[in-house]
């Protein structure tokens, strides 16, 4: 008999993976049917759970293709990807998403110049691990996030993570790191910190974690580029991390660009994610502005089809 249940709920999740509605099996029955957002605009504002933060519901990520302070942007002509940041600024979006391996800070800092800063949610991470930066040495959080503000010329970082996380016991090997961070928010200097999981070990510890103000996760209806290639897993850890109080940014949508050229997946991605209404927010790794425009009226359709 349990076989029997675990096979039809099973059956259950993949229909509503394919529609989209895979919140509804998990969700209380007197709230599956009703839709956590305002509106159907993209740019609507959103909370990171209980973090104190709020923001845009679609983001900007700067790590394009990126990886010992080297992206996209950084490799492309310098002033189309100004043009670029500053795009996706005039269309209304508030949340900018740089790292340290992604070599973005100075040219985020540019772009800032022509942006009020108080309305922007303005996001780093610390690398860690080995690789993934030039140097070999590995600071402190706090020497490390004092260089970010001189790279990106603020007084505030809204959000400081981890980056990268994949052991089950990150919260043992870094905790001199979270309890610097957690220093540094006391202090102002850091608003809200957390961490970015590429396991879904690190995630359930995430979970567990009442240090995470927010986390990005790695989440599609495809399990590509992923903790785990079956997403209904990945999908009750997202619960578990909502219902904690931690921000949820979804992150790699289109499988780290490789859907890029398949219209329907990507729209069927953007439902599935929003469906889900345990992910707060989402961040898109644009390349041009004809990218964040064509993102924004996905997103305006998806949220239109999930009100009905």
């Amino acid at each position: 008999m349990e076989k029997k249940r675990l096979s039809l709920h099973r059956r259950n999740f993949l229909r509503a993976l394919s529609l989209g509605t895979a919140h509804v099996l998990f969700s209380n029955s007197l709230t599956a049917c009703q839709t956590k957002y305002a509106s159907i605009d993209p740019l609507q504002k959103v909370k990171l759970g209980k973090s104190g933060l709020e923001t845009t519901l679609l983001g900007i990520g700067t790590g394009v293709h990126a990886g010992n302070r080297s992206a996209f942007l950084t490799r492309q002509d310098k002033q189309k990807s100004l043009s670029l940041l500053h795009h996706a600024w005039e269309k209304g979006i508030r949340f900018f998403d740089c790292a340290d391996s992604y070599g973005t800070h100075s040219l985020v800092a540019e772009a800032m110049k022509k942006m009020n800063r108080d309305e922007l949610t303005l996001t780093s991470k610390i690398w860690v691990r080995g690789g993934g930066i030039p140097e070999p040495e590995r600071p402190d959080a706090d020497i490390v996030v004092e260089r970010f503000r001189k790279e990106l010329d603020t007084d505030y970082i809204d959000l400081v993570q981890i980056h990268c996380m994949v052991e089950e016991n990150w919260t043992e090997t870094q905790k001199r790191q979270m309890d610097i961070l957690e220093n540094l928010k006391a202090k102002g200097i850091v608003r809200a910190h957390g961490v970015s999981v590429h396991s879904l070990e690190a995630m359930k510890e995430a979970a567990r974690s009442p240090w995470v103000d927010v986390i990005h996760v790695r989440i599609n209806p495809y399990g590509i580029a992923m903790d785990k290639p079956d997403p209904e897993e990945v999908v009750q850890v997202i619960n578990e991390l909502h219902s904690a109080g931690k921000g949820v940014i979804g992150m790699k949508l289109v499988g780290n660009g490789k859907l890029r050229e398949e219209s329907e997946k990507i729209d069927h991605a953007l439902r599935f994610v929003l469906g889900l209404e345990t992910v707060d927010m989402m961040i898109i790794g644009f390349e041009s502005g004809n990218q964040v425009d064509n993102y924004l009226a996905r997103t305006e359709k998806a949220l239109t089809e999930l009100r009905g």
